[in-house]
């Protein structure tokens, strides 16, 4: 069998955030099971007894475990990178030799993001001490996982200050899905959304925020991500299972109430931490 499980739905900083002090985040911190990790997918491939992660994030240990408790039976084979912000490589530190002290575990990334690990510490140490093997992932270019399984890195606009920033295209035997944590503006991207919902099962998309007024003080233009609210519109009547993740710790959606229940209404489900998928 070939699965994907979500192991996180959460915006970078996870939730609770570090130094809030709104309602959500003080509910999750005196009630762990409010907790919720930062977006990450599993890949789970039990003919092979292999299994893979989408991005390292801060939530690293946690995702290791829930992947582990998912398929026992499956060691981890590699990480696929989507980009260089903070939620979604920094948990390759745990790699290291002061942590699992891993040997040679692939590492997929593009071009770009391997220059990037490359120039600055410590994950040019990762690299030169054998924990990690970079495997330069070129976009467009299939990643040949095992037998049935691929991954391909789509080229999505971002804030790409220090890499490129990926989605993923998963071909099972059976299914596809498609993984986009991240992106600016649908609008902006050269592949249209609607003809990825019509080719794809699934699809866990960008949602980090409901409204602009969630963030009062900062401009959302300098952290720049499709609104809930624009991508649900998009994604109506699509002919697969359309999920939002990546919610940034203000969002509403966390939570049952109108905001989750408009998104229903259109078809469109909020991603959860522990759901599968089967390819």
């Amino acid at each position: 069998m070939i699965e994907a499980i979500l192991l996180g739905a959460a915006q970078d900083a996870g939730l609770p955030q570090a130094g809030c002090t709104c309602d959500r985040c003080r509910r999750a911190l005196d009630n762990p099971a409010l907790r919720q990790y930062v977006v990450c997918l599993g890949l789970i491939h039990r003919e092979s007894g292999q299994a893979w992660m989408i991005d390292a994030t801060p939530d690293f240990r946690e995702q290791l475990a829930l992947l582990r408790r998912a398929a026992p039976e499956c060691k981890l084979a590699g990480i696929l990178l989507t980009h260089a912000h903070m939620g979604h490589y920094t948990g390759l530190i745990q790699l290291g030799r002061e942590a699992w002290n891993t040997q040679r575990m692939p590492i997929h990334a593009t071009p770009r993001m391997a220059a990037f690990l490359m120039r600055n510490q410590p994950w040019q140490q990762l690299a030169k001490f054998g924990n990690i093997a970079l495997r330069l992932s070129p976009p467009g270019q299939p990643i040949a996982l095992a037998s049935g399984l691929s991954a391909t890195p789509l080229a999505v606009p971002h804030r790409d200050e220090w890499s490129d920033t990926m989605a993923f295209r998963i071909e099972g035997p059976e299914r596809s899905l498609f993984y986009c944590p991240d992106i600016d503006d649908w609008d902006r991207w050269d592949y249209p959304l609607p003809r990825m919902l019509a080719e794809v099962d699934v699809a866990l998309l960008d949602g980090a925020f409901f409204s602009p007024a969630e963030i009062p003080g900062r401009n959302i233009a300098e952290i720049p991500h499709p609104l809930a609210t624009d991508t649900a519109q998009r994604a109506a009547g699509a002919n697969c299972d359309v999920r939002l993740i990546h919610l940034n710790h203000t969002n509403p959606l966390w939570d049952d109430g109108p905001e989750r229940a408009w998104v229903v209404e259109r078809g469109v489900g909020v991603g959860a931490t522990g759901e599968r998928w089967s390819l």
